[in-house]
C-alpha cells in the first residue's frame, strides 16, 4: 500500500506539473561552449550599449555637439526614401 501511494503521488506530480517547452527547436549549435559564454555575457552587452553607449551617441549627435565631437548624421536606412511620416498622412 505504501508503494502505491510513492507511486501515485509521483504520478500526479509528473502529471500536473507544468512542462517546460522551449518556443524553438534545439540543435547542437547552442552546445558549444562558446555559445553557453554568449548566453552570461550577451545581456552584460545589451545593458552596456542602453546605459553608456547609447546617451553617449545622444549627446554628441546634437546638432550643437556635432561640431565639437566630430560626429556626422548616418545615411539614411532607406536609401533614397524618407520614411514615412505619420504626421504627414494627415
Amino acid at each position: 500500500m505504501k508503494r502505491f501511494l510513492v507511486a501515485a503521488t509521483i504520478a500526479a506530480i509528473f502529471a500536473f506539473t507544468p512542462v517546460a517547452r522551449a518556443h524553438d527547436a534545439y540543435d547542437d549549435s547552442e552546445a558549444n561552449p562558446l555559445r553557453i559564454v554568449a548566453y552570461a555575457v550577451y545581456p552584460v552587452g545589451f545593458i552596456a550599449e542602453w546605459l553608456v553607449t547609447r546617451p553617449i551617441h545622444f549627446f554628441v549627435s546634437q546638432p550643437h555637439m556635432e561640431p565639437v565631437f566630430g560626429h556626422v548624421p548616418h545615411e539614411n536606412p532607406y536609401g533614397n526614401y524618407d520614411p514615412y511620416d505619420l504626421d504627414d498622412m494627415d
